[in-house]
C-alpha cells in the first residue's frame, strides 16, 4: 500500500495523447474513488483501452498530470504497475501449464515470498482448486475469464484494470464475475471496466462515456440519464421496422432503436415527440405508451452524437 492512503484511486486532470495525427486522448479529467466499480463505454476505437493505461501510468500522456493510488502517474509509475492488476481483452497465460502452474509462475514473477500460499488462495477464491492440475488450453471460456482474473489478483493488488473481461462467455459465467467484482470492491479494491454490455454498465458505481478520445459524459447510471434531458416511448405492434423508418427524420423523433417486439422512440423535445408517435400511429393496430429512459437509449443517443468527433480525431 502508499504510505498514505487517498481518497481516490485514480485523480487525473486534462490528459492527452496523440498517435501521430490522430488526438486519441482529448482533455480526458477523472476521479474513482477507492473501492468504485467505474465503467468505460463508448464506441470501438474510442480511446477507451488508452484512457485507462494513462490514468494508470502504463502509458505516458502528452500533456496533463494526476496520481493513481496516491503515485504521480509520470514519475512513479513502477510503483503504481506493482499495486495494479490488468485483464486485457485476450486471456493470457500458457495453455500448455496447467491451472496451478500458471498462477505459480505468475506470483515468481512477482517475487512473492509465500508463493504456495498465495497459489492455494487464489485458487480457492476463485472456485479453481478442483480444476488445478487442468491444462489451461482445455478450459472453456468461463473458466479461462476466471484463471484470468485469479492471476491479475494473485499479488493483491489495489486496482483492477480489466478491458472488456467478459467478451465471448456465457451469461451465468459473466453474471458470477460481477458478483466477484462486487465482493473485491467491498473489501476496498477499485475496478476500472471497459463493456458494450448494458447489463453491466448498470452493475457499476460511476459510468464514463468516451467517444473518439473525448469524454462526453460520466456520473451514476441515473445522474447520466438524467443529464441528457430524454423522453422515450415504446411502440408495439406488427411490423415496427416500417414504423421505424416512417418516423425518421419527423418533428421530436432523434433515433429509434428496435429492442425485440418493440420499437424504442426517442427525443430531447417530449410534446413534439409525442404529437408525431400519435399521429404516425393514428387509426393503426400499434400500441403506444411512455416508457422509462434507459441507459441504453442514452448511449444510442451518445453515439449518435459522437459522430462528428471521428473527423476531428482522425
Amino acid at each position: 500500500m502508499s504510505a498514505t492512503a487517498p481518497e481516490y484511486s485514480i485523480d487525473v486532470r486534462g490528459l492527452n495523447k496523440h498517435f501521430g495525427k490522430k488526438h486519441v486522448v482529448n482533455d480526458v479529467s477523472m476521479r474513482v474513488e477507492r473501492g468504485e466499480i467505474f465503467g468505460f463505454l463508448g464506441p470501438n476505437g474510442s480511446g477507451k483501452t488508452t484512457t485507462i493505461r494513462l490514468m494508470c501510468g502504463l502509458l505516458t500522456p502528452d500533456s496533463g498530470s494526476g496520481t493513481c493510488l496516491g503515485f504521480d502517474i509520470r514519475r512513479e509509475q513502477a510503483e503504481i504497475k506493482r499495486r495494479v492488476g490488468y485483464m486485457t481483452q485476450r486471456f493470457s497465460f500458457w495453455e500448455d501449464m496447467t491451472i496451478r502452474e500458471n498462477l505459480d509462475f505468475i506470483a515468481r514473477l512477482y517475487e512473492m515470498p509465500n508463493r504456495r500460499q498465495a497459489v492455494d488462495e487464489a485458487l480457492e477464491g476463485l472456485g479453481l482448486a478442483t480444476r488445478s492440475a487442468q491444462l489451461a488450453g482445455s478450459l472453456s471460456g468461463g473458466w479461462k475469464q476466471r484463471l484470468a482474473l485469479a492471476a491479475c489478483m494473485i499479488h493483491q493488488p489495489e486496482l483492477l484494470l480489466l478491458d472488456e473481461p467478459t467478451a465471448g462467455v456465457d451469461p451465468k459465467a459473466r453474471r458470477d464475475f460481477w458478483d466477484e467484482l462486487h465482493r473485491l470492491a467491498a473489501k476496498g479494491v477499485s475496478v476500472l471496466v471497459s463493456t458494450h454490455y448494458m447489463d453491466e454498465a448498470e452493475r457499476c458505481h460511476k459510468l464514463a462515456y468516451i467517444a473518439y478520445g473525448r469524454l462526453m459524459t460520466q456520473g451514476t447510471a441515473a445522474e447520466i440519464i438524467a443529464e441528457q434531458g430524454l423522453t422515450t416511448w415504446t411502440a408495439v405492434g406488427d411490423d415496427i421496422g416500417a414504423l421505424s423508418r416512417a418516423l425518421q427524420g419527423k418533428p421530436g423523433v432523434d433515433q429509434t432503436a428496435i429492442f425485440g417486439a418493440e420499437l424504442h422512440v426517442t427525443g430531447k423535445d417530449a410534446p413534439a415527440l409525442e404529437a408525431t408517435l400519435r399521429s404516425e400511429t393514428a387509426g393503426s393496430q400499434f400500441k403506444i405508451a411512455q416508457s422509462q429512459v434507459g441507459l441504453e437509449d442514452v448511449f444510442i443517443h451518445l453515439m449518435a452524437l459522437s459522430q462528428d468527433n471521428f473527423g476531428a480525431a482522425a
